[in-house]
């Protein structure tokens, strides 16, 4: 074992080696140091409450699921074929020239680039979670929530470890953290009130992931992929109703002071998630764009305005069940085009009968995601 300390995370694409054997790879654990003054709780009163929260730590333990053996490792992916269809938001870089001018085999591998960089903020963000989560454990102040987190730490461990092998074995290489991801994980991780992180993890990274999940899931055309991304959406839609029944109750605890604090709170943390989405590393390394060029054009783009409000309509009717969309910060959402989502139904209720269905086998998912995938591109032609 070799632990390197830096003082940021890599800034250049990693490549896995899978010629040697694993006794005989050279294995290099690159850390960065956060700090964080974390407050913890003891709860000396086991009294279990009979209520929303034990029943889906229950169900935590009923529907775990082994990335080893219940996921299809042995399925790959045709190397001709792209791993993401754009049958629901047509990639907008497709309609440049720079594109169409790239020979197949190039399409292909800037295929291949462009789902990684989404990948590997998806497995940074879980790796985030995973962090957060067992700081939960620790300070959240009732029992009931520390047993949650307890399996939701479990769940996320899970999480980054099919990610990091699917994009390991089956692309083979890593893509950096996302500059504003990144910003968001540091400002959750170390502030000391666990309720923040609670609203930064649960309800904005946990929710928009989930819509992200969701999207990819019905848009990639690898039967692995797909089926890795429906067992992690049925952790992750747990968790964020976990956090939304948790919140609704705790907020109202709060002085109007602390809760402005809160509302404020989670309105930088949509801010600087707006950007997250944005990932243009690839598009600049094929289409020879410049950084502000990709970004631009990225932001500008009718599906990206498409994408990005299909992923807030998760989060903002959740704020708005737990009390976070204040007179005073409604504003701001309206300036971001996103207050029009508010009623959107939220995360609170709980569809037993969906979360509580045994694992679906891989030709299941890809059928149901198939008809779900039609009707809503159906839907989005009709808007």
């Amino acid at each position: 074992m070799e632990i390197v300390k830096r003082n940021g995370p890599p800034e250049d694409l990693i490549y896995f080696d899978d010629e040697l054997p694993l006794e005989e790879k050279h294995v290099e654990d690159v850390i960065e140091i956060f700090n964080t003054p974390l407050t913890g709780a003891y709860n000396w009163d086991y009294t279990v409450a009979e209520n929303r929260i034990k029943r889906l730590y229950e169900l935590g333990k009923e529907l775990n699921w082994n990335g080893s053996i219940d996921l299809d490792w042995s399925y790959n992916h045709p190397k001709d074929k792209p791993l993401v269809g754009g049958e629901l938001f047509e990639p907008p870089h497709e309609q440049l020239d720079a594109w169409k001018n790239l020979s197949d085999e190039e399409k292909i591998e800037f295929d291949r680039h462009e789902t990684a960089e989404l990948l590997c903020q998806f497995l940074h963000g879980e790796q985030g979670a995973l962090l957060v989560a067992s700081q939960i454990a620790s300070c959240a102040p009732t029992y009931n929530a520390k047993l949650y987190a307890a399996s939701q730490t479990f769940d996320e461990a899970r999480h980054v470890e099919v990610f990091n092998r699917y994009l390991q074995e089956k692309i083979g290489f890593h893509y950096p953290v996302n500059a504003n991801l990144k910003a968001l994980l540091d400002k959750i991780l170390t502030d000391e009130r666990w309720d923040l992180k609670f609203i930064g993890m649960q309800v904005i990274i946990e929710g928009l992931a989930l819509a992200a999940f969701t999207n990819l899931k019905l848009d990639t055309n690898c039967v692995l992929l797909k089926q890795l991304l429906h067992y992690v959406i049925r952790d992750e839609a747990r968790h964020v109703t976990f956090g939304i029944n948790y919140l609704e109750e705790y907020i109202k605890t709060l002085s109007p002071e602390e809760v402005e604090d809160r509302a404020q709170f989670a309105y930088e943390a949509c801010v600087i998630s707006r950007d997250r989405i944005i990932n243009t590393t690839a598009m600049q390394k094929f289409l020879k764009m410049s950084p502000e060029e990709a970004r631009q054009f990225t932001l500008e783009s009718g599906a990206m305005e498409t994408f990005r409000n299909f992923l807030f309509s998760r989060v903002m009717p959740n704020l708005s069940k737990i009390g976070l969309l204040t007179d005073s910060i409604r504003p701001k959402y309206e300036e971001l085009g996103l207050l029009e989502y508010e009623n959107a139904p939220s995360d609170f209720e709980i569809d037993w009968a969906e979360i509580t269905k045994p694992l679906e086998s891989s030709e299941q998912i890809v059928k149901e995601s198939n008809e779900q995938a039609k009707a809503v591109a159906e839907m989005l032609n009709q808007a």
